[in-house]
């Protein structure tokens, strides 16, 4: 078994490539947009990409799944828990396969069993991984926004991010059962989190890159607290406001992500093309060079670790950004 996990830290976001190398097969999970990372990652290991999939419906990044399917000529599979208004507006796309609770991708010898974890959103789903030529148990699992190091997914955003009223305590409830259902498994279950410190999937996420669930069931807060009540009480207080951007990714992840063919280079435009093209116009060189000069009605969000985060919230989606 090949097992390769891909981080971009200006989201705090993990995304793994699980392969056999029996048969050169391979699973891409959670892909982000650059998904030229993970063809060069299957290349490099001489193997071919077969399967593509994500935990759940993402707020925070837009998703690569749709897209690096269609590149490699490979299966998307996709959750179909968490009732009809969870479904993918793509799912009926002939490289499309529907994946519930108790069902498997096979990826050679290596297999995912799917879990279905609800609570930070209603369709979320667990990978349960087994190397069937090492043993016949799994070695370990891929939460997504599940569980973290040291936190749990934020049940909050589909109410607070995406105006759903009235959902934040019925997904802290799902999550408390996900949790108690979970937490059952053997304690030498390795766990991969979708993300790591700074993501704002979470209020206290840690910085270990993995875990194990013995560990977690006693660092873990959110392990501690025996009952329900306690749980919905806990893991609602001092949330984070969600960045404003997460709703418009939601919608735009759930209806399917546009195929880019690949990240374009951006044109190259003259001072009389941006005065007369120019309706939002950011700005990313640091502070200090912007206030030393700048183009009037510009938007200043320097390059930073932060740059998706700021650029998301401040830049409109309805308009064309130069």
């Amino acid at each position: 078994m090949i097992l390769k996990r891909f981080y971009e830290e200006k989201l705090a976001q993990a995304s793994f490539l699980v392969g056999c190398s029996a048969t050169g097969e391979a699973a891409i999970i959670d892909p982000n947009r650059n998904i030229a990372q993970y063809l060069a990652a299957a290349k490099a290991e001489t193997m071919r990409i077969t399967a593509v999939t994500e935990t759940h419906i993402h707020a925070d990044f837009l998703s690569g799944a749709r897209e690096l399917a269609a590149a490699a000529s490979a299966t998307l599979y996709l959750s179909a828990e968490g009732g009809p208004d969870w479904l993918y507006g793509f799912a009926n796309e002939a490289n499309v396969k529907a994946v519930r609770d108790g069902d498997s991708i096979r990826i050679g010898n290596v297999r995912l069993d799917i879990l279905h974890t609800p609570g930070h959103t209603p369709e979320h789903i667990t990978f349960m991984l087994t190397d069937e030529p090492a043993s016949p148990q799994p070695v370990g699992a891929f939460t997504g926004d599940f569980i973290f190091a040291g936190d749990v997914g934020r049940p909050d955003l589909l109410e607070r991010a995406a105006g759903i009223a009235g959902n934040m305590e019925t997904s802290a409830r799902q999550m408390f059962a996900s949790l108690q259902k979970f937490s059952k498994h053997p304690a030498h279950l390795i766990l991969w989190p979708g993300h790591g410190a700074g993501s704002a999937c979470g209020k206290a996420l840690g910085g270990m890159p993995v875990s194990t669930l013995g560990y977690e069931n006693m660092a873990n807060w959110a392990f501690q607290v025996k009952t329900e009540a306690e749980f919905v009480a806990k893991v609602l207080e001092d949330q984070p406001e969600p960045p404003n951007y997460f709703a418009m990714m939601k919608h735009m992840n759930r209806k399917g992500p546009a195929k880019l063919d690949g990240f374009k280079t951006p044109k190259k435009l003259s001072v009389a093309d941006v005065s007369a093209a120019m309706s939002q116009l950011l700005d990313v060189r640091s502070s200090a060079e912007f206030a030393a000069g700048y183009i009037p009605g510009s938007i200043n969000v320097p390059m930073s670790k932060s740059f998706i985060t700021w650029a998301g919230s401040v830049m409109s989606y309805d308009q064309p950004i130069q």
